[in-house]
């Protein structure tokens, strides 16, 4: 029986009454994800929002299973999702055979995840930032410098990373991250005419947008986006034109810069969620871990030998931050290695750029 049979097949079947795998599959995987693990070694690789270069930190191993907590609204069948985990677990005991890295669902329970994490965002209350306020974002991440003068690379630990952004972009904003800059941050804002003066407490100011984009977004300008999905995603397929090394990928990562360092209103964050679950190519993860060592469920899209994850939390469908995993052999490392992570701890409106708000709220 081929794979499309299979599939067939089980979407006919009633859904099975646990959907686990056999205990000797459970000692087969295990022995193979332990075995990847030990194999493991740090590389470097570049993405993100700001030119950021990720970390490896490998995560604490890989579920063997997965079934999504309740909630969404229907848009993916509970009972074929249940039937597809099972058939995906068989063949994912096949991949570890022949060497696979990873356990991914089947293609409906990302679509059903993206759906739950856009009902949570809708149901958030809408902020409404005054103009003359800052978007803040508190973060934990860790990633590796290149020096391109030695070529050496210098592997940093999960540090913590604030972020100050105009809500109308037309006030300098502030980012502050620990170990950087300090000295060579105020040589930097010196540089500008017209830039305030350097920060004693070590914060390099950010330039007012002068045209905000999807690249370079403010709460105003995410306020002005389609709050239909498909309508979305045209826009941004059409403005990352020619940008990454494929449309879908490109997409993909957008949509991740803007969830994860940003505030929207909450009918475009469900939007943006809505929008990932239409790009060909989207996985569901049973395990991941973000910065901070949180646990959860996640929605990836693999390019290049890289896997990108966003994870959530399993039973709110709250975003937690991003994992970026390798999954074939390379010159980025093994399968498994860990290279980027980042985790959002808490995100909220602030008055003043670089004051601490006294309530945070993720």
């Amino acid at each position: 029986m081929n794979e499309h049979e299979r599939a067939e097949l089980a979407r006919l079947l009633p859904p099975p009454a646990r959907p686990e795998l056999s205990s000797d599959r459970h000692r087969l995987l295990r022995g193979h994800l332990m075995s990847e693990i030990r194999d493991t070694k740090p590389t470097r690789v570049r993405r993100g929002k700001l030119g950021w270069v990720a970390i490896p930190a490998l995560a604490g191993g890989l579920a063997l299973a997965m079934v999504l907590p309740g909630g969404g609204d229907g848009a993916a069948s509970k009972a074929p999702l249940a039937q597809q985990q099972g058939e995906q677990q068989v063949q994912g005991a096949q991949q570890a055979e022949s060497g696979g890295s990873t356990l991914n669902a089947a293609p409906v329970a990302a679509v059903q995840l993206l759906t739950q994490a856009a009902d949570t965002a809708a149901g958030k209350p809408d902020p409404k930032p005054g103009k003359n306020q800052f978007v803040y974002v508190d973060s934990k991440v860790s990633f590796a410098g290149t020096n391109l003068a030695t070529g050496e690379t210098k592997v940093d630990a999960p540090h913590r990373r604030q972020i100050w952004l105009s809500v109308d972009g037309s006030q300098w904003g502030v980012l502050k991250e620990e170990g950087k800059f300090g000295k060579a941050g105020e040589a930097a804002v010196k540089e500008g005419d017209k830039r305030p003066a350097p920060r004693p407490d070590g914060g390099l100011w950010l330039d007012p947008a002068k045209k905000p984009s999807l690249g370079a977004p403010t709460y105003n300008y995410l306020a002005g986006l389609p709050t239909d999905p498909d309508a979305l995603l045209k826009k941004i397929y059409a403005e990352t034109k020619g940008q990454g090394r494929t449309p879908d990928q490109q997409a993909f990562t957008t949509i991740g810069d803007l969830l994860r360092e940003q505030i929207a209103p909450p009918a475009v964050s469900a939007a943006l969620y809505r929008a990932a679950a239409k790009i060909p190519g989207v996985s569901a993860v049973a395990d991941s871990v973000d910065a901070s060592g949180r646990h959860g469920v996640a929605v990836a899209h693999e390019d290049s030998g890289v896997r990108t994850e966003w994870i959530f939390e399993p039973k709110t469908h709250e975003f937690l931050g991003e994992r970026e995993v390798v999954v074939t052999d390379g010159d980025l490392g093994k399968a498994g290695t860990v290279v980027g992570h980042s985790a959002v701890l808490s995100r909220s409106i602030t008055d003043k750029p670089g004051d601490e708000p006294k309530q945070n709220n993720a």
